[in-house]
């Protein structure tokens, strides 16, 4: 005599499942429309209208904007600042520098540099954002490529390797300063509206 093992009788089949079909799959054709007749309508209903697309466009909200221009030209200054007291005041290394706007000095020179490459930069990242698909990729090679040029141009100066480099560094850090705060400023003041 022989004892089931699973509780059913041997000779019941095992029982299957049927996958369930996906709820979104199209339906077929039937043979009227494939026979050149009309289509029929599934019993859904007609598909309904795909929604209409909206244009959008990127802007700045432009107080808050030139807010954040204007504490980033603060901090331009102030890296001048710094650079000024550490290399020619500390380690007494002659800074050199062009004075187109006849500060007489090292510092008054990087300070108002600060100042106008912080304001310049701020009104080129308006346009880009106002009229360029990419704004963020676009200031960001023009203004690193624009801190390479500064921080190279020193060392056509003069002859003096240290003084130029040390200018070149005080240039560098002015740049990445600006960069890196305006793209920050970018990121809080810009948003999609819709045309």
């Amino acid at each position: 005599m022989s004892i089931p093992t699973s509780g059913r009788p041997q000779d019941e089949p095992t029982r299957r499942y049927e996958a369930v079909p996906p709820a979104a799959a199209a339906p077929r054709p039937t043979s009227a429309a494939s026979a050149g007749g009309p289509p029929a309508v599934s019993p859904a209903g007609p598909a309904a209208p795909a929604a209409a697309r909206t244009e959008t466009r990127l802007t700045v909200e432009t107080g808050r904007f030139w807010a954040g221009v204007a504490a980033t030209a603060l901090v331009a200054a102030l890296v001048g600042v710094v650079g000024v007291i550490v290399l020619d005041q500390i380690l007494r290394i002659d800074l050199v520098f062009r004075d187109p706007f006849g500060a007489g000095s090292p510092m008054g020179a990087y300070v108002l540099g600060g100042i106008l490459v912080a304001v310049a930069a701020g009104a080129l990242l308006q346009l880009l954002v106002l009229t360029t698909p990419r704004p963020r990729a676009f200031f960001g090679w023009i203004l690193g490529l624009a801190t390479v040029v500064a921080t190279l141009l020193p060392l056509t100066w003069t002859d003096a390797l240290g003084s130029a480099i040390a200018s070149g560094v005080v240039n560098l850090f002015i740049g990445i300063a600006v960069w890196s705060l305006l793209t920050g400023v970018l990121g809080w003041t810009v948003r999609r509206v819709a045309v």
